[in-house]
Formats: structure tokens, sequence, C-alpha cells
């Protein structure tokens, strides 16, 4: 390796690596207590750990498959050279859906944040919806800078979550109850799957990686890697945090939020006694909403490039940038459960299929039928581990179709049509 890829390889690992990271730690970190709550922690971990592998070894995967494009490609492009017509439309509705259902997501809940920010520092009274359009501009607008630019700012904005999640254990530690933590229920643990799976979802920004890292394989290896485990440290200690504060019966309990498709943060403030456990922890949901924005608006910004063929530059970036903070700002003030929605169903549908399906068949496809040997970059195992992590995969989204089946069947989605959430009061 010459001295000027080594160069470019340390400038931009890090960057990459928190890029990675700032994307799986996200709006799904705050539904994680509530869908894992009944099964307790050390299922919920066991489960968690599951996803981890299967989502870290499928983003490598896609790497594998990037890398042998000559030029800069997305998901269209690859998908539709090594599967064809059919898989290229799957792949383009799937992708669509994850990522703006995941903008629409964090542009709601941060939007509700920054309105609630600004109007107790400036004595205002703006709406939840003007808070969510106006980071929904913002952080849009710097996307549009290329992925370089993200990295330096997800980069400052993840050192601020890190800084409010060890303030957040500090002071939420002595709170932690352990005969919570002891309670385990296996049975049921499995049920969160598909929301852990979002937890680790951050494959639709993966070809966007390729050229920030300048396709240095070390590079893109140890920032994939090394962005999931940071990301599963995270959670496990989040995890132990909340379960051991929240119980998961009674009125407000985590069982009860799970029911009315509430965030873990939401039922925090009813079992604390310290007055700083609540500000910290709004503060670390609003920087990990905003990474994740960030992350996964880039990867939506490369694909519609891609797939829609506009230049990044010029008109070309107003195009794109339109034409994500549009159709964002309008779902995310227009429904009221856009946040809750957008991660019940993104990991089932959206992660198992295109984040872990397609990346199987895209590595089958080009190794064994296509001949797409002179990658510098192979994932091991061969035809056992591709065949393990698509069996992972096609069970997670069976569990997912049985979650729903029996919803619509109990009509328990019904049960509430909206819910006014009450913000706790600010803490002077």
């Amino acid at each position: 390796m010459s001295n000027t890829n080594v160069i470019i390889q340390k400038a931009s690992l890090l960057p990459a690596m928190f890029l990675v990271a700032g994307c799986c730690v996200g709006g799904g970190m705050l539904a994680l207590p509530v869908a894992s709550g009944a099964s307790g922690l050390f299922p919920s971990l066991f489960m968690m750990s599951l996803c981890w592998i299967g989502m870290t070894l499928s983003a490598l995967l896609l790497v594998e498959a990037s890398l042998w494009m000559e030029e800069e490609a997305h998901v269209i492009t690859i998908t539709s050279r090594l599967l064809g017509p059919v898989f290229k439309v799957i792949a383009w509705v799937l992708f669509l859906y994850i990522s703006y259902a995941s903008e629409v997501a964090y542009a709601a809940g941060g939007g509700l944040q920054t309105a609630n920010w600004l109007n107790s520092l400036f004595g205002l009274n703006l709406t939840k919806d003007f808070g969510t359009v106006l980071i929904t501009v913002i952080f849009t607008t710097v996307i549009v800078f290329g992925g370089r630019v993200v990295g330096r700012v997800n980069s400052i904005l993840f050192t601020s979550l890190i800084g409010a999640y060890f303030l957040l254990i500090s002071f939420g530690a002595d709170e932690v109850k352990p005969e919570l933590l002891l309670k385990s229920n296996w049975s049921k643990s499995y049920l969160a799957i598909p929301l852990l799976l979002t937890a680790f979802s951050f494959q639709t920004m993966v070809p966007s990686l390729t050229p920030i890292l300048k396709r240095q394989t070390k590079a893109l290896k140890l920032s994939i890697i090394g962005g999931t485990t940071i990301a599963l440290i995270i959670y496990a200690i989040w995890q132990m945090l909340i379960l051991g504060i929240v119980p998961a019966e009674g009125p407000n309990g985590l069982i009860e939020a799970n029911k009315l498709s509430l965030p873990a943060t939401e039922f925090l403030y009813e079992h604390v006694s310290g007055k700083w456990v609540v500000p910290v922890a709004n503060y670390f949901a609003f920087f990990a909403i905003i990474t994740s924005y960030l992350a996964m608006g880039l990867g939506l910004f490369d694909f519609l490039s891609d797939g829609l063929k506009i230049p990044k530059k010029g008109w070309g970036n107003l195009i794109l940038c339109l034409l994500i903070i549009v159709p964002t700002s309008i779902f995310a003030t227009q429904f009221e459960r856009a946040f809750m929605v957008a991660m019940e169903t993104s990991g089932g549908y959206g992660d198992t299929i295109l984040n872990g399906m397609i990346p199987v068949l895209l590595i089958w496809v080009g190794r064994y039928k296509k001949g797409y040997n002179h990658s510098s970059f192979r994932v091991p195992g061969g035809k056992p581990l591709l065949i393990g992590v698509f069996l992972f995969f096609m069970i997670a989204l069976g569990i997912e179709v049985g979650i729903q089946t029996n919803l619509l069947g109990s009509g328990s989605h019904q049960a509430v049509e909206k819910i006014e959430i009450q913000t706790p009061p600010v803490v002077e």
C-alpha cells in the first residue's frame, strides 16, 4: 500500500466508523427496550448478538459486491447487473421504503425535541412541525456537500452523543434495580428480532463508504466491524440501564409502552428520582436521531443520484435535496405515529430482504455464476456461510409475517388510534 493510501485510510477510517455506528445508534435504540422488555436483559442480549453478527456479515458481503464494480455504483446498479431487472425493481421499492421511512421517523422524533428546546431557550411557541421541517432542511443540506463533510459533522454529533450517553449512565446507574435485570422470559424473546435488525441497519449507505475510503479494503472492513461493535456495546449498556430502571409490567412499564407504541424514554421519568436523568436522556435521544438521519440520508442521496441518473452537482444537487426534503417533511408532519410505525416494520420487511437476503444472493450469483473473483476483498466461509446467513434472514422475515398476521387477526393495531405524548417538564 502506498504512503498516500495509508494517509487516506487513517484520515478517513474513524469518521467512517462513526458514520456506521451513528447510523446504527439511532431512533431504533429508543424502541429496543420496549420491544425486548418482556423477555428481559439476558435473552435480549443474546438475540441482539445474533442480529449483530447477521447484519455485520451482510454488510461485508455488500462491500465485496460493491468492489466488483469498477466505477462508483449503488445498490440499484449492483443489483441490476448481478440479479437482473426483477430484483432491480425489488431493490428500488425496498430501498426507498427503508430510507424514506427512516428519514421520516428521525425527522418526526428530532423535530419535537428541536421545537421544545427552541421554545425553552427563547420563549417561543414553535410547533413540532416547524422543528421537523427545520432539521430536515438543515441536515439534508449538509448531505449535499458529500460524504467527507457528512463524516466530519457526524463525528462531532456522535462525540456529543457519546458524551450524553456516558452522562446518562453516570446519572442513571444508581437508579438501576438489580432484581429487574435478573428477570427473563426466553419463550418469546425471538419476537424482538425484526426490530433488533433495525438497530443494526446501515447497509443502505455501505456503497457510499466505498468512494469515501477510496476502495481501501482494510479500511472498509474495519469501519464496518468497528462501527457495528461500537453500536453493540452502546446497546448492551443501554439495555442494562433501561431494563434495570423501567419495569416490564405495570401501567408505566415497558410492556405498556410497547402496546401504546411509545419510545423507551417516555416512561423513564416515572421511575427515577434524580432530576438530571430525563434531560440527559432527551439530549442523548436527539443526537442518536440526528446521526442516523445524516447517515441514512447520505445513502438515500447517492441512491437517488445513481437510480435516477441525476448528477451530484449544480441543479442536480438541488433536485436530489428536494427529493429528500419534500416527502420527508410531508409524511413526518402529517402522520402522528410516523416514528414508531417506521421502526416497527422497516426491520421486519426491509432489512430482512434488502439488507439481508439480497446481499447473499449478490455474492452467490457473482462468485459462482458470473465469476467475479478478482476483488481484493472476499468474505470467508464460502457457500455454508452464505446459506446460514440467508436462512437467518428468512427466519426473521417469517417472524415478522407472523407478528403482523397476529396483530391483524386480533385487531390490536386499532387499540390506539392516537396517543398524546406528555413531555416531562424541563429541568432548569
